[in-house]
């Protein structure tokens, strides 16, 4: 028996694919799927992790301004060791003595720590908090005089191009701030004096900073004015 060609081919579609071949079509299919929606996740979790860490940082401000409150008007890194603030802690670039005289007022130690920071993990209870469960720089010279004024913020940026290192920070007015592009991608966030949280670009963060350069320095003269965990 003899078929036409248009036979054959409708003879050939009819018998359909094979579950091979249904499989291997479904797995092209889902491959496709998720090249073109990972950027779209990607972004998405960014986005999440951003959200989270200045959630976080609104706890630790307010924190801060409660512990303020109920010591008369000042920061811990304005009353000494003596009369149960951080002042002599801090200026040894000890951030985690430093929030741990805050743990009344801050619910946890998982607020110290960026979902996005990759380097650290939150501490599981406050007599285990070191500098190495934390994500966020402090400001010394934190005022509210001065609304504008960070608190403290991620710590992922560079000076000049080169990323912070751990300890006591020397700023100059003239000095290069940019966000690295850890955490979130030449991005970041600041706690500020007034009780907000500022999501900031890269010129954000030097106008934040200069904030307190403008006050407490000079081109030709540095000022310890962050502290790195």
């Amino acid at each position: 028996m003899h078929f036409s060609r248009s036979q054959g081919q409708a003879r050939a579609l009819s018998q359909g694919l094979t579950l091979p071949e249904v499989i291997v079509v479904i797995a092209i299919l889902v491959l496709l799927a998720a090249i073109l929606l990972l950027p779209a996740l990607t972004a998405a979790h960014r986005k999440a992790a951003r959200i989270r860490c200045v959630n976080n940082l609104k706890e630790d401000g307010l924190a801060m301004k409660i512990w303020e409150g109920d010591h008369n008007d000042q920061y811990p890194q304005k009353i000494s060791i003596t009369n149960g603030g951080a002042d002599e802690l801090l200026a040894a670039g000890n951030v985690a003595a430093y929030f741990q005289i805050m743990s009344n007022e801050l619910s946890a130690p998982k607020f110290l720590t960026c979902p996005s920071d990759d380097e650290r993990v939150p501490a599981k209870s406050w007599a285990g908090l070191n500098n190495k469960n934390i994500s966020y720089f402090v400001a010394p010279s934190s005022s509210d005089a001065y609304p504008q004024m960070p608190l403290s913020g991620d710590d992922n940026f560079a000076i000049d191009g080169v990323p912070v290192k751990p300890g006591v920070l020397n700023l100059w007015t003239n000095h290069s701030i940019s966000w690295t592009a850890k955490r979130h991608y030449y991005g970041g966030n600041v706690a500020l004096a007034d009780g907000s949280v500022a999501q900031l670009s890269v010129n954000g963060v030097a106008n934040a900073l200069g904030q307190i350069t403008n006050l407490v320095g000079q081109t030709d003269t540095p000022t310890n004015v962050v502290v790195i965990p």
